[in-house]
Order: C-alpha cells, then structure tokens, then sequence
C-alpha cells in the first residue's frame, strides 16, 4: 500500500535520546516528517548508561533497520545468576512461545545504541535533528503545538512527544503534570570496567551479601569488548571522587576482578527514583520515557518501556493524522502507557525495598528468606533481585476485545511470558508471508492484521475491513503457517485474530460475522463511529 502524503505540519520531538530517536523513526516508517530539538550541543557518548536491550525492543528497532545491528554489536545473555555471600540461590533463563527473532536480552552500551540509531535517522529523510535548542515554552491550540527554544525562534508543529529525560521538570510544569513519587536514599555506583573475567562474558550476576561490598548488593552485566558494567549498592554520602584520588575505587574494583589487571573506563553514582506523571497527554502533548516516568535499573526496565512508549505513540499519532481514527485514540496512549508505568513502579519499587529494607522488621525478614533460600524453594521465589523487563500487557485497554475463552491469568511467574490473547504482544514465529515476509510480527506492524483460521472464510475479514481509512490486511493462518505460527498462538479453526500496528493482540473472535469483526476493528482504532473530520483535515483537540 502507498503511503498517503502526511497532511499536518511535522510532529515535534523533544530530546534525542533513544526514545526519541526510536520515536521519530517509527513515525517516519508511518510516513510522518518530524523535528527532534534537543538542548544539548552534541551527542554525549560517554558511559554505558542504559545497557540492556529486552528482546521485543530489538524487534521493535528491527522495524526501523536497528534492531539486528544492535543486537550482533551487543553481549547475548540468556541466564541470570543470583548469589547470596558467594553461594548461588538460583538461575533464571527466558523462554518465550514461538520462534523469536531476537536472544531474551543483549547488553549494549547506550552511546552505541544512539550512534546505530544516529545512522538509522542519517538515512531517512523526514528526520530533520537540531541540536542546541533548549525548549522553554510549550503552546498548543486546535491545530497544532507551538515550542519556543531559549534565544527564541519558535518552531510549530502538528503534535509533539516529550523524551526529554529525567530532568524535564521544567517540561512538565509547562503542561501542568505533576510527577509523583520518591527518591531512595542509598546510591549506587556504577563503573565500567574492562577486564578479562574468562566464564561470566555471557551471564549477568546479581550478588547479595558478597564479602567484597558486605551488607549491601553488586550487580555485574557482561558487555562487548572485555567489559564489564559493575554497580555497587553504596550508603548515601558516597564521596566518588575521594575514593577515586585514594585508590580505593581501583581495590573496590580489583576485590571482583583480581589482579590480572583492568582499566575503569567509566564510573558515576546514582541515586534511585520511583516516579509517574499523572498525565501522559495534554491534548496533542504526548510524555515518553523518563519523562513520563522514572524507575530503579534492576530489572532493566527504563529505556525499555520508554522505547514501548514511543511505538504505542507513533502509531497512533499517524493513525489520528491521517484521519483514520478519532483523537480519542491519542487518550489510550495515556491509558495503556500510564497503567504500564504504574507496573514498572510497582515492580522495581518491590526489588528496591527487598534490596534496601525502610525498617528493622523488613530487614530481619530479607535475611531469613535470603538464609533459607539455597534449600527452601518457597524462599526462593521471594528473593527479589530484579523482575526483568518484559512487556506489558493491554488487557484492560479500551482499545482490547476480551475473550471469555482466553481469560487473563494476571501477571506470570517471573521469567515467563503470558498465553498468546486479548492485550498481549503477538509471540513471533516464522511464517511465509507475501513479499518474502518471513516473520509474523514484520507482517502486523504495517497496519492492522486480521488472521483468519482453516474454518474462516477470509471474506468475512475483507468485508469488515472495507472502508476503514487505513492500512488492514487480511491473510490465512494455513497460508502463512511454516509450522510454528499455529503452536504459538494456540489459534483454534474459527479464530480470527486482530492485531494493532504495534503487534499487540487488539481481538480474538470465535467465527465472528462481519460486524463483530468491524465493531473490534472500529474498538482498537478507537472509534465506534464513523470519523467526523473537520474542513482541513484536523480533529479538535482532547483534554
């Protein structure tokens, strides 16, 4: 299908980072011109910073030519290991339904992400990136969004999505969002070090009680080219720089690494938040990624569910542009995205307090689980090094169809993944697509996708999908089916499954006539009516 001239001014961007790059890239793959401004000068390409790269997030860089770079520069790990005073507990490994493209996590630094990301955005002519424009006014009205950077020269937009970082406070003020939460006093300081550790450069170890850091945690991620990410729990007050003009951050470093010899490349100290923005669109204002919100990094799920941020909004900004959907589909972004940082919290807030314990009582506690932990099974499951970044599921979404034979079960055992239904990230299997598409999720992220069972006439599909205003393709299991698809989906004959251009499952419907079908279809495009477009095309603005 030709993509349809983008009818609106170009979509703002603040910040880019790699959600706001993985933002507008994700636009231009819909079609859609974009301005990135970011305050900064230049890029910053020193430290690791956020490293590890969940497996759905590289397919999701896969869409825009990302993805498998990132992942073959990176570290593949597929095992996490967890210690207690030297002694494992217990290993974790990360299965997941279907045939995926991608390993569970790779670990790559940041700086290199963003500069494959860079090359990505070099390529595509509808990004246009400015840097040095540090936006300090935020104006909106029926038609479009107005920033004004410092120095003036203001810049108009159709919309605009917020990946400023953690320090937008300014931003959200602008908006009228406030950013709720707390702060946790320990730091945590973090180095990269380049050392040769022969056995762990492909598993990540999470140590309690070690000798070499007593009472407190490390966390230890492989990374390419001999290093190693190593991040100490520290008491506040931590002083990085005397303990780096005494030597003693080189003997902190030595006591895990030995003497065969290392080199810190990077080091810093962090202090830990837990923070959601009660809104997460202001009319055509979206917030992503640490803007929006902000969680501890043990369970890497940080820029991950930024990068989730960034595909939900750059569909359905097209989508509504376009004029294929009503605004209010803009208001799900805030309802899936919010409810996912309200998870992300709720999770890494979990890990911290098992990690720093607020009181005597809890900490007494934390030391009997992790003392009965290498023989106890039932205390096993309660030790909390981190649940890992997996993403999240749109059950309750307006924009989801729920199906009575396929109830949600609630979040899994740590480690899995949900059954293949209603609100869930497609699982990926091989299948043989048209155009030599030979992945199930590269055929749904180029609109919606309706896969019709053997006993489903694909007619009834192609009906339903007449006069949607957009891109909707119809297909048949048994055709697409190289042996895998069916198993991972647990597709039954007279399914007929919806899925949105972000891959998440939006329906299944069991032998669904043509306006079941049409009513799932108007229901994850937000509308149940027809679109009421105004004379040039814009819809009027939402809260």
């Amino acid at each position: 299908m030709t993509t349809p001239v983008w009818p609106l001014p170009p979509v703002l961007v603040l910040g880019a980072g790699p959600v706001g790059q993985t933002t507008a890239l994700l636009l231009a793959r819909h079609g859609v011109p974009s301005v990135v401004l970011d305050r900064r000068p230049e890029r910053d390409v020193t430290g690791s910073r956020a490293i590890c790269q969940q497996r759905d997030v590289l397919d999701v860089w896969e869409s825009v030519g990302a993805g498998r770079r990132i992942a073959d520069e990176g570290v593949t790990w597929t095992t996490a290991r967890t210690f207690h005073r030297g002694a494992e507990l217990f290993s974790q490994t990360f299965p997941e339904a279907g045939c995926p493209a991608f390993p569970p996590f790779v670990n790559l630094s940041q700086a290199r992400t963003e500069q494959i990301l860079d090359e990505c955005i070099a390529a595509q002519p509808l990004i246009d990136v400015r840097w040095g424009h540090d936006v300090v006014g935020i104006e909106q009205g029926p038609r479009g969004v107005r920033v004004t950077p410092a120095g003036g020269g203001a810049v108009d937009g159709s919309f605009l999505v917020v990946c400023a970082g953690a320090r937008s406070d300014a931003l959200r003020a602008l908006l009228g969002v406030s950013f709720d939460g707390h702060s946790f006093d320990d730091r945590f300081l973090i180095c990269d070090v380049r050392a040769d550790l022969p056995g762990r450069a492909d598993e990540r170890h999470f140590h309690f009680d070690p000798e070499w850091n007593p009472g407190r945690q490390v966390l230890i991620h492989p990374c390419p080219d001999s290093t190693f990410r190593i991040d100490w729990q520290v008491p506040a007050g931590y002083d990085l720089a005397a303990e780096t003009a005494s030597g003693a951050l080189d003997d902190r470093v030595r006591r895990i690494v030995g003497d065969g010899g290392h080199e810190i490349v990077w080091s810093s100290v962090y202090r830990f938040h837990s923070r959601v923005a009660d809104r997460m669109r202001r009319g055509r204002v979206l917030l992503a990624g640490d803007a929006a919100h902000l969680v501890s990094p043990f369970g890497a799920r940080g820029l991950n569910s930024g990068v989730a941020d960034a595909e939900n909004a750059a569909w359905k900004i097209a989508w509504v542009g376009y004029g294929r959907a009503p605004e209010s589909l803009l208001e799900s972004y805030h309802a899936e995205r919010h409810a996912a940082a309200v998870e992300n919290v709720a999770v890494t807030t979990a890990t911290m307090d098992f990690l720093v314990p607020q009181d005597a009582g809890r900490a007494r506690v934390r030391a009997d689980v992790l003392a009965r932990a290498a023989d106890d099974p039932a205390a096993r499951e309660r030790v909390d090094s981190g649940r890992l970044a997996e993403p999240f599921w749109y059950v309750g979404s307006d924009l989801t169809t729920p199906d009575p034979r396929r109830p949600f079960a609630g979040r899994p055992p740590r480690g899995r993944v949900p059954a293949a239904g209603p609100g869930v990230l497609v699982p990926d299997a091989p299948v043989t697509g048209p155009d030599g598409v030979r992945r199930l999720r590269a055929l749904a992220r180029d609109g919606f996708l309706l896969l019709a069972g053997a006993a489903v006439d694909p007619d009834v599909g192609r009906g339903a999908a007449d006069g949607v205003p957009g891109p909707v393709r119809v297909l048949a299991v048994a055709d697409l089916d190289d042996g895998e698809l069916t198993a991972a989906l647990g597709a039954r004959p007279d399914d007929v499954w919806v899925i949105r251009p972000d891959a998440h499952v939006a329906a299944v419907l069991a032998a669904p006539g043509h306006d079941m079908l049409r009513a799932a279809l108007d229901r994850a495009r937000g509308c149940t009516t027809p679109i009421e477009r105004t004379r040039d095309g814009v819809l009027p603005t939402g809260r």
